[in-house]
């Protein structure tokens, strides 16, 4: 191994190393400034039940909804392309860049009580903003993304051959989808759920600005964790924000149980 090689593997050894003890360093400190009995005790408190009881309830909906739309428009753009679907996946892609404020206002300007559909809302008696209903499409808004994203990849990755068997033995296009596209593509869709509920459930910054954080209504953890770290209570903050990382982590293995079985099933070019 020459110097140049050596460089190059002390140079890449001590960058993951860096990278590594960045992300791992916080996360311990989470758990390791209060002990654990007192992280439990926190998890008890009122705020923390009431918030993860919004949380739970929201990001449940919110991802319900995810599935049963992404689903199909993942499907659609993957295996039926027509003029002008590359546009929308990035557009439906948007979200993944555009910074939480600018989510929440933007869903604020169009469906607030001045916004461009608000009015035409409150006449039929509906307000959305700072309701559940305006909880649960903020993080859909911005978890969708990391669903469709990963719903298209699983759908491409069908041998196109399969699908057209499908059709051949008489199955109409819906039927294909069901039967066929949706179980041959599952690694994908449960890796990107479990990705999307992840997100969902460490939204802040939509949601504060689009449903506010009214405690037992529209207050999400991540929320009751600023609430409570700016009263000064840092033990309570901690102990919600030690679940938020426990189920993240757990989530986060569903995906990449999945992910791999994705990639096994992707079909080599010798077989499209």
């Amino acid at each position: 191994m020459d110097r140049l090689d050596r460089a190059w593997w002390l140079v890449a050894g001590g960058a993951t190393a860096v990278l590594s003890g960045f992300v791992v360093l916080p996360i311990l400190a989470i758990f390791l400034r209060v002990p654990p009995g007192r992280l439990l005790e926190q998890l008890h408190s009122p705020v923390a039940l009431d918030a993860l009881a919004v949380s739970l309830k929201t990001t449940t909906i919110a991802v319900a909804l995810i599935l049963a739309l992404g689903t199909p428009a993942a499907y659609l753009l993957a295996v039926h392309p027509f003029p002008g679907a590359r546009v929308l996946t990035g557009l439906l892609e948007l979200p993944l860049v555009l910074p939480p404020a600018v989510a929440g206002i933007g869903l604020f300007a169009a469906f607030g009580r001045l916004g461009l559909l608000g009015s035409s809302l409150r006449t039929l008696g509906v307000e959305i903003p700072f309701t559940q209903i305006a909880v649960v499409m903020a993080l859909a808004f911005v978890a969708m993304p990391f669903y469709v994203r990963l719903a298209i990849a699983a759908f491409a990755s069908i041998d196109r051959q399969v699908l057209s068997a499908s059709r051949t033995l008489g199955a109409g296009p819906g039927r294909t989808f069901a039967q066929v596209g949706v179980p041959l593509a599952r690694p994908g869709l449960t890796a990107g759920a479990a990705l999307a509920w992840a997100r969902a459930l460490g939204e802040f910054g939509a949601t504060l600005m689009f449903a506010g954080s009214l405690r037992g209504r529209t207050q999400t953890l991540p929320l009751a964790i600023f609430e409570e770290f700016s009263r000064g209570d840092l033990d309570a903050a901690l102990a919600m924000s030690a679940l938020l990382v426990l189920v993240s982590a757990a989530l986060l293995a569903v995906a990449f149980r999945r992910l791999p079985r994705m990639a096994e099933e992707v079909p080599s070019p010798s077989r499209r």
